[in-house]
């Protein structure tokens, strides 16, 4: 009898089964409109704002509420406490992650008209580690934000982790972390290629 390694390598060689190749190729679909929509908001809350200050994250850009006045304030409020200014030119990130998402459509895309289980794993393992090391790199930003701060600042304030998901009192603001519409549709491609791939293991492990 096969080993389970054996098996589970005989697997990968398997063709995709042909429902399955169409419901890759439909999962490009939301990946590809994640360009659409933003992945990430930051809120600020306090007596002095109502109203609140956004900023939203996107895959290529950032964008602030009240028609982009709000990334403006948020910068006036942060120069008292000696944080750098927050613009685009701060996130490299947005220069290689368009790109990334772009891949990873082109490769599920693959997968679903010419590919094999072992594509799946493969598109699995890649679409994780970009997700991780971009959330990864959004947190080390918001840390370095929060940590180099200019010692002639007006206001010395300790340094402090800005929050990246969840909600966080610091100084009169209430601010909180949370994800988008963006990221909800990353997370549904992911979530589907696990859910194809494991579907495949199972059928072929499956006693009958």
């Amino acid at each position: 009898m096969p080993s389970l390694l054996t098996r589970a390598y005989g697997v990968l060689s398997l063709p995709i089964r042909g429902w399955a190749r169409v419901a890759v190729i439909l999962l490009a679909l939301p990946m590809g409109l994640s360009f659409t929509q933003p992945l990430w908001r930051i809120r600020m809350e306090a007596p002095q704002y109502p109203n609140g200050l956004t900023m939203d994250i996107w895959a290529y850009k950032l964008d602030g509420g009240h028609s982009g006045h709000d990334i403006t304030e948020i910068n006036e409020l942060n120069h008292y406490i000696g944080m750098q200014k927050i613009d685009e030119s701060q996130i490299p990130d947005l220069d290689w992650i368009p790109f990334a998402f772009g891949a990873l459509v082109l490769l599920g895309l693959r997968a679903g008209t010419i590919g094999d289980v072992r594509d799946l794993v493969d598109l699995c393992a890649i679409s994780v580690y970009i997700s991780i090391f971009s959330l990864a790199r959004f947190g080390y930003k918001l840390y370095s934000f929060g940590h180099f701060l200019d010692p002639k600042a007006a206001v010395h304030v300790k340094p402090f982790m800005p929050v990246l998901l969840g909600t966080k009192q610091i100084a009169n603001f209430t601010t909180h972390g949370y994800p988008l519409a963006g990221s909800y549709m990353v997370g549904a491609f992911i979530g589907g290629l696990f859910a194809i791939t494991a579907w495949h293991f199972y059928k072929a492990f499956k006693v009958k």
